[in-house]
């Protein structure tokens, strides 16, 4: 018989795998809300972020929805129009096939961003809406993955490397297995 330590039954109550996560979004809501103030990105910076279509509180029309049933990667770089930042969401508009739309997305929803400038990535793990057995569709195909990561980010003055060749850091190292 295995003498149990207790070290196997303590509960992180605390949550810091939320707080981690709700840290990161604060990242791109820091960034987001930059851009938003001068109406324009600094340098060669651009953003990709994909988020899930059915996350409550986003709002796209439903031609994006019908395109994009369950995620989409936008891409904010020279075209863009009132950018709006609220502690929760943001507010965009886009052009897509040359319709302008405007979309509403909750920091909560976004499962990726990536700034390929500086090959900047952080990754989330969200919980879909629906357990769904059909293929995710993406703007922009992408490698997908489970858990939040921060990719490392490379010295601003040398080539961008592929993501593939960036350092990971996953959190899922730092939780407590049950």
């Amino acid at each position: 018989m295995e003498k149990n330590t207790g070290i196997d039954m303590v509960q992180d109550h605390i949550r810091y795998d939320i707080l981690a996560q709700d840290a990161l979004r604060g990242v791109i809501r820091k960034v987001l809300s930059e851009v938003a103030a001068t109406g324009s990105l600094p340098g060669d910076h651009h953003f990709f972020i994909t988020f899930l279509t059915q996350a409550p509180g986003v709002r796209i029309s439903q031609h994006l929805k019908a395109k994009y049933p369950e995620q989409m990667t936008i891409v904010v770089q020279h075209q863009f129009w009132e950018l709006k930042v609220f502690d929760g969401y943001f507010e965009i508009g886009l052009s897509f096939s040359d319709k302008p739309e405007k979309l509403t997305v909750p920091f909560a929803s976004v499962r990726g961003f990536y700034d390929p400038s500086v090959n900047f990535e952080l990754e989330f793990d969200v919980a879909a809406v629906e357990e769904n057995a059909g293929a995710e569709i993406t703007a922009y195909p992408e490698q997908q993955t489970a858990e939040v990561q921060v990719v490392s980010v490379e010295n601003a003055d040398t080539e961008a490397k592929p993501a593939g060749g960036a350092s990971i850091v996953s959190l899922d190292s730092f939780r407590k297995k049950n």
